[in-house]
């Protein structure tokens, strides 16, 4: 036989052979019923005994004959059709509208439809003075396997289009199984009025001057209706319930209006919802006494800034990112020329991230020079170019004078004045060193930078090496800390011994 092109479907065949006299009755191998499985190959074997010749043939059964009891045939999976139209929701109606129809095709005996809503089935009921019932239908194909059809009738409220459909079917197969098969799920499409309005703000944390503000307002109808935006009776412009405010000030804080335009809406529905809306500010940062400031070695400066804002705000005085006072108010005693530079003040709102501004002020210091200390120069031998820098503090900036005199340049890291000479380490200057002197109208300041020749690691190794047995530099050696004189003393004790 053929191989057999249904899944799960038990075979039935009757025999028909040809009307002979003394024909013995035919028997069947296998004896049935069958059930075989989708690919499955099946082979059927007929015989009987007759005095004059004869012909068997197989036929598939149309209807099932009687003598096919026990016989199943699995329907195929149950389809879904009819649900995707729009059913309108009514507070007034009183008839159920058709949701669904679920189809199950080619079963033997005749199967069962069963619906569900969330999972839950649903009670089998044909009455259609009922909110919710079912007109089931059949119809016998040529083929004697059954379609069944159920279609559900219902008056949906609007959470049903939050719940979820499907049917199942349900059939029975040898050795008493019963067993089902269930259709795509499905959502009701559902057209229902407003009943509630939500606006809300769409920005997280709190609203700040400059901020671009997202406004949504949405109803609980479908479809969402139209809106109309306004603030203190100023029609304001939106689209599809979102109204978008860009860049805010403190003039755009204030209550907003949301209206739905839903006019299937019931009597006594609010379709106006409002908002307010806040936006924090902080004033520019003011100092005083405005800058550029001026002041005396050894003066008081007093510095103040101020501000406004919406909430509670932090001053701080910075200089070089050092927090100096945590308040609007910084005194600086007896300055010196250190305390020269630029003096910044933060204004910040703690409970608005990003809300701050800052100002700031230079101050400057008049005084005479202030030279650093000194770096030594050195030189691999005598006659070879050293570099010097030479750096100071004081204002007006200083000027600069090397002795012995080079090729100066000079050039200002922020408070302080660099001069740099490059010169030659004559003998005079590795003997004396060389003199950088800063002066302004305030007075002058000198240093004294020394030049020496780089000491050779190996030449004094090899030297300590060559002397190593040398009664005279082992003494030596073991006068830790010692002046020369001793080893002078030691070197004349030992010529007076030869």
């Amino acid at each position: 036989m053929e191989r057999a092109m249904l899944g799960r479907v038990g075979i039935c065949c009757t025999l028909l052979a040809v009307a002979l006299q003394d024909l013995d009755p035919v028997a069947v191998t296998p004896e049935g019923p069958l059930l075989a499985a989708k690919g499955d190959t099946v082979e059927l074997q007929c015989k009987t005994k007759s005095s004059d010749e004869y012909t068997l043939q197989w036929k598939k059964a149309h209807p099932p004959p009687a003598e096919c009891d026990g016989v199943t045939v699995a329907p195929e999976k149950p389809m879904i059709t009819g649900n995707n139209q729009a059913i309108t929701v009514s507070h007034d109606t009183s008839t159920s509208s058709e949701v669904a129809k679920c189809i199950s095709r080619n079963a033997f005996p005749q199967p069962r439809i069963i619906w569900f809503k969330d999972a839950t089935p649903l009670p089998e009921l044909k009455d259609q003075k009922e909110k919710t019932y079912m007109i089931p239908s059949v119809v016998k194909e040529a083929s004697g396997l059954y379609t069944m059809t159920s279609t559900l009738f219902m008056q949906p409220v609007k959470d049903d289009a939050k719940s979820v459909f499907h049917c199942t079917v349900e059939y029975s197969m040898p050795n008493n199984q019963i067993k089902q098969e269930s259709s795509d799920k499905f959502n009701l499409s559902l057209l229902y009025s407003t009943e509630n309005v939500f606006f809300k703000l769409k920005n997280q944390g709190p609203v700040k001057e400059g901020d671009d503000v997202l406004m949504e307002c949405e109803t609980d109808g479908n479809p969402q209706p139209e809106f109309e935006f306004c603030k203190e009776d100023e029609v304001l412009q939106g689209s599809k319930g979102t109204l978008k405010v860009k860049s805010v000030t403190r003039k755009d804080a204030g209550i907003y209006k949301c209206e739905a335009l839903d006019f299937d809406a019931l009597d006594g529905v609010e379709l106006i919802e409002t908002l307010s809306l806040n936006v924090h500010y902080l004033d520019p940062v003011t100092v005083t006494p405005e800058g550029p400031l001026l002041a005396a070695k050894g003066d008081t400066v007093e510095l103040q800034c101020k501000t406004k804002s919406s909430d509670e705000y932090t001053l701080q005085w910075k200089k070089d990112s050092k927090v100096l006072s945590q308040t609007g108010v910084l005194t600086l005693e007896s300055v010196t020329l250190a305390n020269a530079g630029v003096y910044l003040c933060v204004g910040a709102v703690p409970s608005v991230p990003g809300l701050q501004k800052q100002a700031n002020v230079t101050l400057t210091i008049t005084g005479k020079p202030e030279i650093d200390a000194s770096v030594n120069g050195f030189v691999d031998k005598e006659g070879g170019m050293v570099t010097l820098n030479c750096s100071a503090l004081g204002y007006p900036a200083p000027q600069f004078t090397w002795t012995p005199s080079g090729k100066e340049s000079v050039t200002v890291v922020g408070n302080k004045v660099i001069s740099t000479v490059t010169l030659e380490a004559s003998a005079a200057v590795l003997k004396d060193g060389v003199i950088c002197e800063a002066y302004n109208k305030h007075g002058r300041g000198s240093k004294n930078f020394k030049v020496s020749i780089k000491s050779d690691p190996d030449k004094a190794s090899d030297f300590n090496a060559a002397n190593r047995g040398n009664p005279v530099f082992k003494t030596a050696e073991k006068q830790q800390g010692g002046s020369s004189a001793v080893v002078i003393a030691v070197v004349v004790c030992v010529l007076l011994v030869l």
